[in-house]
């Protein structure tokens, strides 16, 4: 690559990053007051990437997924930007924890060993994170047997909502839709109560989201039912298969599946997109309109558009121009020169590997129709929407959904430093985020009657 090239492509990374974390203007002015006195969050690295993903793991503590104390002792022995430092860490910590998990008596201690067996699940994800940028690596197939060896063996204990796997068939008979359902205490024919589906995006296990939201789900009575598509965790690993763009494939025989039991209100379904499963969500309620309500978590409008928006005009025009060689080659040098920015890295390896491609190009093409443009109109139930105002991800996005959405269907909230909640997924203030979500499904709930 020239200097010349790579310097600005080093430019452009950074510059696009640190905008992306600044407040924006426009609808957000509004806001200005209500974070005058907000402090900046304490970082946990000096690598942003690896403090938003320490962030990501020590937030789960709340819900059993870790312990503090052991995310920053492991965080004490990771290396700003040595990715293998950061998969070594928390490996060490998931086997640790997971051979005393164990080691417990199950019978006299379930809800110790249960505990454990999260953490231990967590923590085996963690070491798995930062890992795709090779796909024959043989630690995704390990690390991802023993996360979801400790997570099966916590929600078998579960009590009362224990977790049941099931896989179902797509829409399409093309592939298979792993699952893991809790039933809420009390539900039944006589009570059946509403339900939330609850989906990930770009990097996340389903896993996952018992601890980011589906307790909180849980404790309010409701049923749960938790799912992967292609291009996610297990799907990728398992099946070989990249993300897809018809989600709604994916989604509706999750909905066929809860129609067939009698403890769920199959009037009363809800369904939860997290991060990039913000536009998934969105997309599948464009087709399948059994849903009483929609979250993204974040507001994603394109998944194509934040990635080409960071490339340099110069890689744009090559991209434009269809010169794919070149364009992975110029992508490529300054990826593996060691200037690119940890989160640039990460994401671009991640887009290969969970779109099931070979190059970066590649992936973008996957990426590009990947769009709510022509189809946002065709959602016929209310969209919850999180703007945080911190996002170095999808910066503007979370507005562009709110706009193309029918009159009246969104519900949209920028969520601030003032409670903690400027994060990508607001991730850190979950607790007061998900009382926002489960109040407001409450209200939509009720203007049902």
């Amino acid at each position: 690559m020239a200097p010349s090239m790579l310097r600005s492509l080093v430019a452009v990374a950074l510059l696009a990053a640190s905008a992306s974390a600044a407040a924006l203007p426009g609808a957000r002015a509004s806001n200005a007051s209500s974070t005058a006195n907000a402090t900046s969050m304490l970082p946990l690295s000096s690598d942003d990437s690896f403090s938003c993903e320490l962030l990501r793991t020590v937030s789960l503590s709340r819900s059993y997924g870790a312990d503090t104390g052991e995310v920053l002792q492991a965080a004490g022995g990771i290396v700003a930007g040595d990715l293998e430092s950061f998969s070594g860490a928390f490996s060490a910590l998931a086997n640790h924890v997971y051979a005393e998990a164990l080691a417990i008596n199950k019978t006299q201690g379930p809800v110790t060993a249960r505990e454990a067996l999260f953490r231990a699940s967590t923590y085996f994800r963690s070491a798995d994170f930062y890992l795709h940028g090779n796909a024959s690596d043989p630690r995704l197939v390990t690390l991802w047997a023993n996360q979801t060896d400790a997570f099966n063996g916590a929600i078998a204990l579960l009590q009362p909502n224990r977790g049941e796997r099931v896989t179902l068939p797509s829409a399409d008979g093309t592939f298979e839709i792993p699952c893991i359902y809790y039933r809420a205490a009390g539900a039944n024919a006589t009570h059946p109560r509403p339900t939330v589906i609850l989906g990930n995006g770009y990097d996340g296990a389903q896993e996952e989201m018992l601890h980011a939201t589906g307790f909180d789900a849980l404790a309010r009575g409701y049923n749960v039912i938790t799912y992967e598509g292609p291009g996610q965790p297990t799907v990728r690993r398992e099946q070989g298969l990249g993300f897809i763009t018809a989600w709604e494939t994916v989604v509706t025989p999750v909905v066929d599946y809860l129609e067939t039991l009698p403890e769920v209100d199959a009037a009363k379904l809800g369904l939860f997109g997290y991060s990039m499963g913000g536009w998934l969500a969105v997309r599948a309620a464009a087709f399948e309109h059994r849903l009483a309500a929609v979250w993204a978590v974040d507001g994603l409008y394109s998944v194509f558009a934040p990635y080409y928006n960071a490339l340099t005009p110069a890689v744009q025009s090559l991209y434009d121009a269809g010169n794919f060689s070149a364009f992975d080659a110029e992508v490529d040098a300054y990826l593996d020169s060691g200037l690119a920015p940890t989160e640039t890295l990460w994401s671009l390896q991640q887009g290969v590997w969970s779109f099931a491609v070979s190059t970066v190009s590649e992936f973008l093409r996957k990426a590009e129709p990947m769009t709510l443009d022509g189809i946002a109109q065709q959602v016929q139930c209310p969209v919850w929407i999180g703007a945080p105002s911190g996002d170095i991800f999808f910066p503007d996005q979370p507005e562009q959904v709110r706009d193309a959405l029918p009159a009246g269907l969104a519900s949209y909230h920028y969520l601030t430093e003032a409670d903690a909640a400027q994060n990508h997924c607001h991730v850190g203030a979950m607790a007061y985020v998900n009382g926002l979500v489960y109040d407001w499904f409450e209200d939509v709930l009720a203007s049902q009657v």
